[in-house]
């Protein structure tokens, strides 16, 4: 399978803080690849190496199979970047700046560009200035989508746009996947990734911790059971790989690791009522690896 980008022992340090660890990171062509860390984890500084915005303390990044340090013009044509900020020239109309950015990147599909303005219900016969926040990211995502570009590197692109929108990017971007293009997306949205992502990375510290599918990262956290009875739950803390257990009324809760057949076994020698089950989300393996204080220390650092 052809690779749309491919890092050999990329880092980036300033001074002794190591904002991105050697990275060895294999994209593929057409895929959707989720990058996940919370804000100071790397995941700009990622983007910016892999774009040859920053110049990388070490290592090597390619954009199909190109340089992006040696040869970033070469690069960036195979590319559309969505950063996570919108900054526009206030006096030109959204229109102008369509026009401007598609004059840029030399490569536009008119008629898809149509499409995607009235999909994001973006009116382009205003001036830039007096866009919302939402509005000005829309300029970032119909220009980008709009020259179908081989890959999409995205950069929290759903910031600032309501639920509505965030469906009108999920839709675009299963339209690039689907049409063989490849999307690097880093984002906060956890039900966004979940929702559209064939592999999720995961960062830490600037180290990237995981590497996988979804699937892949179930044994991140425990599979939560409830179940109800007439009379007494049955005591099940004795039971390896059981956590977290909770008994309410007749009601009982628990997480286990590893084999789920004892903790059914006991479960159905009580003979329940209900039995539910389900496999951790996203945001819950996304928490195993971080907790709820880590997440919270780390929020209100500004992203490297």
């Amino acid at each position: 399978m052809n690779l749309a980008i491919h890092t050999t022992n990329l880092s980036k340090h300033y001074g002794s803080l190591v904002a991105l660890a050697p990275l060895n990171l294999d994209v593929y062509q057409g895929e959707i690849l989720g990058y996940l860390g919370p804000n100071g984890a790397g995941k700009t500084t990622t983007i910016r190496a892999l774009l040859g915005l920053i110049k990388p303390t070490a290592g090597r990044a390619e954009i199909f199979g190109i340089d992006s340090q040696t040869d970033k013009v070469k690069a960036h044509q195979h590319l559309a970047y969505v950063p996570g900020e919108a900054t526009f020239w206030p006096s030109l109309t959204g229109a102008e700046t369509l026009h401007l950015l598609g004059q840029l990147h030399g490569q536009i599909d008119l008629k898809y560009r149509k499409q995607l303005i009235k999909r994001f219900k973006f009116d382009p016969s205003k001036k830039v200035r007096t866009y919302s926040k939402g509005n000005r990211q829309k300029i970032n995502i119909i220009a980008a989508f709009s020259t179908r570009a081989e890959l999409l590197v995205m950069d929290e692109p759903t910031t600032g746009l309501d639920p509505i929108m965030e469906q009108a990017f999920k839709e675009s971007a299963l339209e690039a996947k689907n049409n063989g293009q490849t999307v690097f997306l880093s984002s906060h949205v956890l039900e966004e990734v979940e929702a559209l992502c064939d592999r999720i990375g995961i960062l830490r510290s600037g180290k990237l911790v995981e590497l996988g599918t979804l699937a892949q990262m179930r044994h991140l956290s425990a599979v939560s059971v409830e179940a109800t009875f007439d009379g007494q739950p049955p005591a099940i803390n004795h039971l390896e790989g059981v956590s977290n257990v909770k008994i309410t009324g007749h009601i009982l809760n628990c997480q286990i690791r590893g084999s789920i057949e004892p903790l059914l076994r006991e479960i159905i020698e009580a003979h329940p009522k209900t039995l539910l089950s389900h496999e951790p989300s996203l945001e819950e393996l996304f928490l195993s690896l971080y907790g709820d204080e880590d997440i919270r220390n780390q929020a209100t650092d500004n992203e490297r």
